[in-house]
């Protein structure tokens, strides 16, 4: 919701050149408390919503998971007949999307880490940094493929985790394993909030950023390729500098974190 939140943000007050085209989610009304706020902002700020629950459809087409996942995803596909986005952007999406639909849109995932990290859910990147002694982590936008979190990227930021906002938090590891870590205290470690804060700070940044990238044509996304505004292939835009001065503008402004 944060994530919409900012974006939808920025285009009422002429900082993006788009419009959002419509909204799905894989929850229906009465099956979560988070989800129905999420839907009743949809709402509010009139844009349109189509919704299919992925917990009702896999409770009604039963197999395994390979079995149940495609055809749910034909059949979101059934429902978003009349839509032409130019992207779709898979905000807080945690269903892997099958090859059918890979090749019928352009969908951005936001990936909690840079192209070279960890892939999985936001906790698990953040176990494997602090296992490794990484230095360095990010937050990428990229490609969605049938090749999960592997997609060619489309634009990224880095994000040092060693100094001295990091030094008393690494510390605190020494001496002890990283299973122990998970079980005392867990996502409670000192380290693991700081990371996930700092990224969680530039997320929102990072995809708005790269939105507006592709609408000014600063990068485009041809056939599963990404290309620079030349119309050569690249590896993605580095937008740290972007993605940074928009931080230290909504610090200064007293914004809170964008993303939720």
């Amino acid at each position: 919701m944060g994530l919409l939140d900012h974006v939808q943000g920025l285009i009422a007050a002429g900082g993006l050149d788009a419009r959002i085209e419509f909204v799905f989610t894989n929850r229906e009304p009465g099956e979560a408390e988070g989800s129905d706020r999420f839907l009743r902002r949809v709402r509010d700020y009139g844009l349109p919503l189509v919704y299919h629950s992925s917990r009702r459809a896999r409770r009604a087409l039963g197999g395994p998971p390979s079995a149940h996942r495609y055809e749910y995803d034909r059949q979101v596909m059934s429902r978003l007949d009349g839509f032409g986005p130019d992207v779709c952007v898979l905000a807080g999406y945690m269903l892997i999307v099958g090859p059918e639909m890979c090749r019928r849109y352009t969908m951005l995932n936001l990936h909690p880490a840079l192209p070279t990290g960890p892939v999985g859910a936001w906790q698990e990147v953040i176990w494997q940094l602090i296992e490794a002694r990484s230095d360095t982590t990010g937050a990428m936008v990229h490609l969605v493929t049938e090749e999960v979190d592997r997609g060619p990227m489309v634009s990224y930021v880095s994000i040092p985790i060693k100094g001295p906002t990091f030094d008393a938090g690494w510390r605190e590891l020494e001496g002890r394993s990283i299973a122990r870590l998970k079980e005392d205290p867990g996502e409670d470690l000192t380290l693991f909030q700081l990371i996930r804060q700092e990224g969680y700070r530039r997320e929102p940044h990072l995809l708005a950023a790269t939105l507006d990238a592709i609408a000014k044509g600063r990068v485009r996304i041809e056939h599963g390729t990404v290309r620079d505004v030349s119309g050569a292939r690249t590896d993605g835009l580095c937008l740290n500098d972007q993605v940074e001065g928009a931080l230290a503008a909504s610090s200064h402004r007293g914004d809170g974190p964008a993303t939720g």
